[in-house]
């Protein structure tokens, strides 16, 4: 985590767009609130695949495609992703970061359907 930090503009804007009654939901804003993102997803879901597969790279933008396996941590159902990240870099840093996924697989595991 440390690492990650170092690489995020102060004021970072971390934004994952779900469904509200996903716990990862919603716009985060500084160091602190990205770092209790990742608790909350470590706390909700277990990562068994995160391979990054391609970036894609032009002026302030990086991409990069993701193919991505997890299970919830309460219930044990899977959730098999391809995603696209965003990163807007300034100064050198992530100022700014957005998931593209399937929120209806996403949403799916987390209601339980």
């Amino acid at each position: 985590m440390p690492a990650l930090l170092v690489a995020l503009a102060d004021d970072i804007e971390w934004v994952a767009p779900e469904p509200s009654d996903v716990p990862t939901a919603g716009t985060y804003r500084g160091k602190q609130a990205v770092q209790d993102w990742f608790g909350t997803l470590s706390e909700n879901l277990e990562l068994s695949v995160f391979e990054p597969r391609e970036f894609i790279a032009q002026g302030d933008k990086v991409i990069s495609l993701l193919y991505v396996e997890a299970a919830r941590r309460h219930n044990g159902r899977k959730v098999v992703t391809h995603e696209a990240h965003a990163f807007t870099i300034r100064d050198g840093k992530v100022a700014r970061f957005q998931i593209y996924q399937d929120t209806a697989a996403v949403a799916a595991a987390y209601r339980g359907e």
